[in-house]
């Protein structure tokens, strides 16, 4: 990969990573219905919720920064690479949100990230 692919990539993995921040924030946010839920009350909320904007606006701009990664590189190449951003989920699960991360969930983020490693390694 060269070095715009794997800097436009790791732009599209860490904006991907920041929008399910932003959402999960934004969303933990909204006070909860004491009558239950009504989806029309729910939507008015969604719409005055900075952090779920923030978590739109960065989903935008990684759809168009992904355009470019697709544009330069080969899709089974830099399809693996964004799935790091599962990695950045849960770190950022772990770190921003405070969220308990067991044993087998950082296993499997291990083994995600090896298995990028082993198709970047080995992709052209």
């Amino acid at each position: 990969m060269t070095p715009t692919v794997v800097l436009l990539t790791a732009l599209s993995i860490l904006l991907d990573v920041i929008g399910q921040l932003a959402f999960k924030l934004g969303l933990d946010q909204l006070p909860e219905h004491e009558d239950g839920f009504r989806l029309g009350h729910f939507w008015r909320q969604i719409a005055g919720a900075p952090l779920l904007w923030c978590g739109v606006s960065a989903y935008v701009i990684e759809f168009i920064t992904w355009l470019f990664v697709l544009s330069l590189a080969p899709l089974s190449l830099v399809f693996p690479a964004a799935s790091l951003s599962y990695v950045g989920v849960v770190l950022g699960g772990r770190l921003v949100l405070g969220e308990t991360v067991s044993r087998r969930r950082w296993l499997g983020t291990l083994v995600i990230t090896t298995g990028v490693m082993l198709v970047c390694a080995t992709g052209a």
